[in-house]
């Protein structure tokens, strides 16, 4: 990563997460797809749960963000027992923190759902589905905080294949519990629960065995509560803004959900569907968003700041051209994801609007993304976390609401296009500032360090004489 050539090696680092998470993206499609066969409201009911299971996951992101960046710096500095201790102490606090955000979902169901516009017949589906999550959502963050620890040791094949036996056992069990077929008993949308369950308790299972007994990456236990204190800080210092950034999305996502909720069910439903299309056109950027990271970090701490800059661009420029070439193939393949997920001409409709306008914006929304992760790995956690702030309350919401109070869902959609295209102007601009002011900071000191050696020579020369 520090010498090698950057393209290729972010490339050699990439694919095997493209793989897994576009292995994981797609069976969740698949998900989507036996839901949208119960009926509209089930599939808006899904459509509602976004904002929720979101917000948790986007928490287990930023404490993976966080758990990788510190992870790394410590094996970049060959102190591995300390790593060891790190990743112990992340996922305790990782189970602790999710945890307890389940159960206040749990708990507070009822107006959560209320005030995203639910009613009360999509909540008595809406619940058939969450009390299930709810119950499994730490074995979904164990195998996500794993999968940080050993992408911070620079193995990203494994968490690749992790990922991709979830999607596939989430995928099989799913028409089996959601239907009853076989020996299997109709669930309907608790059936979909227990099985995406079912497949996280199987990575959780793997993900301990290799972290604890095969590779030792970690111990199972912090050696103490002060260590497991230390490692909290160092790890919530950039966990907890990456944590907060990422969790403005799902709250971003609500406001707009509620205010789709307004043109009825069958807009709700599209909407859901359209932002599970979304997750599988963004795999390339969210693979980059994993991948970049541990690169800049290490070329970062080792003062090369030119490759760093070097690696940010290759990637914003590939991510552009790469879903450019996305957008043309979602519009082909329009009329199959209507079939798909519409069984009303009402989400027919919705989808088609959001097909045609909203993949325009992926491309630099991908490059704000890309740049958020870039801020976390040289550890301006804060940064990342106004970026965000801007991207989703200064542009995407406000102007997406205007645009709904303009054109309607159409509005919507272009006002939340138009937001992506302003900020990803900021978000490289901020970027090129931060690192070309950090560049600066390496040269003074690479100076300073060598007029001291030279002083040190010479007072030792004239020692001598």
């Amino acid at each position: 990563m520090l010498n090698g050539p950057i393209g290729r090696t972010l490339w050699g680092m990439t694919w095997p997460m493209i793989f897994g998470i576009a292995t994981l993206i797609s069976f969740n499609v698949v998900d989507t797809f036996f839901i949208s066969l119960l009926g509209t409201e089930e599939l808006a009911a899904i459509g509602f749960t976004f904002p929720v299971t979101f917000t948790v996951i986007s928490l287990t992101i930023g404490l993976g963000i966080g758990t990788s960046a510190v992870i790394a710096r410590k094996l970049g500095a060959d102190q591995d027992q300390e790593a060891r201790h790190v990743g112990s102490s992340a996922l305790w606090l990782s189970a602790l923190l999710v945890g307890t955000l389940a159960l206040l979902g749990w708990v507070f169901a009822d107006p959560i759902f209320s005030m995203l516009g639910a009613s009360s017949d999509i909540q008595l589906l809406i619940k058939d589905y969450m009390n299930i999550w709810y119950a499994g959502a730490v074995l979904l963050v164990i195998p996500m905080i794993g999968n940080s620890i050993m992408r911070a040791s620079g193995d990203t094949k494994t968490p690749s294949l992790i990922m991709a036996l979830g999607g596939l056992m989430n995928a099989v069990l799913d028409p089996l519990l959601i239907f009853g077929l076989g020996p299997f008993p109709a669930m309907g949308m608790q059936g979909a629960a227990l099985a995406s369950v079912i497949a996280w308790a199987v990575g959780f299972t793997l993900i301990i065995y290799l972290l604890v007994k095969k590779r030792r990456l970690i111990d199972p236990l912090p050696p103490s509560f002060k260590e497991f204190i230390t490692s909290t800080r160092k790890l919530l210092t950039i966990g907890l803004p990456a944590a907060g950034a990422n969790m403005l999305t799902p709250i971003a996502l609500g406001i707009l959900t509620a205010i789709v909720a307004t043109h009825g069910a069958p807009a709700v439903a599209a909407f859901g569907a359209g932002a599970r299309l979304e997750s599988i056109a963004s795999i390339v950027i969210l693979a980059l968003s994993m991948t970049l990271p541990p690169f800049i970090s290490q070329n970062f701490g080792a003062g090369k700041i030119g490759r760093v800059q070097e690696a940010y661009k290759t990637a914003l420029k590939f991510v552009l051209l790469l879903q450019a070439m996305m957008y043309l193939v979602m519009l082909a393949m329009l009329p199959v994801i209507q079939a798909a997920f519409a069984r009303e001409e009402a989400v027919a409709q919705v989808l088609a609007y959001f097909v045609i306008i909203m993949p325009l914006g992926y491309g630099v929304q991908g490059c704000i993304i890309l740049t958020n992760s870039a801020f976390n790995a040289l550890h301006h956690p804060i940064q990342a976390l106004l970026l965000s702030i801007v991207r989703l309350f200064v542009m995407f919401v406000p102007l997406s609401w205007l645009g709904n109070q303009l054109g309607g869902l159409v509005g919507l959609f272009i006002g939340g296009v138009i937001a992506n295209v302003l900020t990803a102007l900021i978000s490289y601009r901020w970027f090129m500032r931060l690192t070309d002011a950090e560049r600066g900071s390496v040269e003074a000191a690479e100076r300073a360090k060598a007029l001291a050696t030279a002083s040190s020579k010479e007072g030792e020369g004239r020692y001598g004489a």
